[in-house]
């Protein structure tokens, strides 16, 4: 976590107005992916994009955005497991890797179950990326913090 803001109030008026349309971008992204172009990849990225933006500008005043490396790696394993319980489901349910007609919640029409498992798994991609994306930033700053060798 980067310890000192970057940036005047010049920064903090831009943040207040750009990160909460980037976070409502990309849940946008996340919930449009199965019927446009986008999808668990793209809002994964933007949602990432907007707590780094938020961590870079406020530093440790974005208490909210505070997700320690640890904790970043375990929702990011949580993320795949979302992604992997929907195939896991349908396999329960009887019927093959992914084929979503065979969900445990039944739905009446066929596709509104198929669009149930195609939102499970774009969540799943969302979480793991984002986190992704957090574990990186921090493990680079928290190399530069150090005198910039591995250890």
């Amino acid at each position: 976590m980067m310890k000192d803001p970057f940036g005047g109030i010049l920064l903090n008026i831009a943040f207040r107005v750009l990160v909460p349309f980037t976070l409502v971008y990309a849940v946008y992204v996340l919930v449009l992916g199965e019927t446009s172009p986008g999808g668990g990849f793209q809002a994964g990225v933007v949602m990432g994009f907007g707590i780094v933006l938020a961590r870079l500008i406020l530093g440790e005043r974005a208490t909210i955005f505070n997700i320690q490396m640890k904790n970043s790696l375990v929702l990011a394993g949580c993320g795949t497991f979302i992604y992997t319980l929907a195939g896991w489901l349908t396999l329960f349910g009887g019927g093959k890797f992914l084929d979503y007609s065979f969900m445990p919640v039944h739905m009446e029409p066929a596709h509104e179950m198929h669009a149930l498992g195609i939102l499970m798994i774009e969540i799943g991609v969302t979480i793991c990326v984002m986190m992704t994306i957090l574990n990186i930033m921090d493990a680079v700053v928290e190399r530069s913090d150090d005198d910039g060798r591995a250890e």
